[in-house]
């Protein structure tokens, strides 16, 4: 692994990583998408991503810190302004939460996060410990799973329209700026990259950051599946604990 990859080697390689490891592939999100859960199931997915929702302007805010160019720094804090908004209403976040009320979640207790899973809590914890303490390139490089979000949105949007009639366009309004932020956040972050990782072991540490924030994403639906679907151990303190859940079909 001495000899550094292209530009275009190195994408490559990060694209064939989402290829294989993004969370569009877990067993949840095809039950998701395919209409085989039930409301209850659908309110713990909006409920438990809706901490990893509100923990991302954090993780941006880290990030802006670290860069050293007012350039990037600008580019960078419209990511903050995306999910937080100008003003209360708006933004990402609420949206989100307008998402959570449209599947019959009342807003207070999903802001509360009292009931959002333990594994939940930890990977998105790790999440953010990652960006503050790796690298401003390993930072930047976790967020390259938006190269991958086009597809998931384009899949959940139809797919719980499809199959869900308590689903509302309104009710999924979060990811219609989504299919465009997403994709220029993940231009710059691909172009920084490339032009940063000036070595073959500073490539690696890249193509190793986005593995590592796949495999956040793809905890967080290992502990909604285990949960909510199968065997069904809900704990102690989280959404539906105490409750029959019914199993998805």
């Amino acid at each position: 692994m001495t000899n550094m990859l292209s530009h275009a080697e190195l994408e490559a390689v990060l694209r064939d990583v989402g290829a294989k490891r993004y969370h569009i592939l877990h067993p949840f999100h095809k039950l998701l998408h395919g209409g085989e859960l039930n409301k209850t199931q659908v309110q713990a997915w909006a409920l438990n991503r809706y901490y990893y929702q509100a923990c991302i302007p954090i993780k941006d805010a880290i990030v802006l810190s670290r860069l050293p160019d007012a350039a990037s720094r600008r580019i960078w804090r419209q990511r903050i302004v995306d999910h937080d908004g100008e003003r209360e209403g708006d933004g990402g976040i609420a949206r989100w939460l307008r998402l959570a009320e449209g599947v019959g979640l009342e807003r207070d207790y999903v802001e509360s996060m009292e009931g959002i899973l333990p594994a939940t809590r930890f990977a998105v914890e790790a999440y953010v410990h990652f960006v503050r303490d790796r690298s401003l390139l390993e930072a930047v490089a976790s967020s390259l799973t938006e190269l991958f979000s086009p597809t998931i949105i384009a899949e959940r949007v139809s797919g719980m329209l499809s199959n869900y009639d308590w689903v509302s366009k309104d009710t999924l309004v979060y990811f219609n700026a989504r299919l465009t932020q997403a994709p220029r956040d993940a231009n710059f972050a691909l172009e920084y990259v490339k032009q940063h990782a000036t070595n073959r072991a500073e490539q690696e540490k890249v193509i190793a950051a986005l593995r590592f924030k796949c495999d956040v994403l793809w905890a967080q639906l290992d502990a909604l599946y285990a949960a909510y679907v199968s065997p069904g151990h809900v704990p102690l303190g989280a959404f539906g604990a105490g409750e029959a859940l019914a199993r998805c079909a």
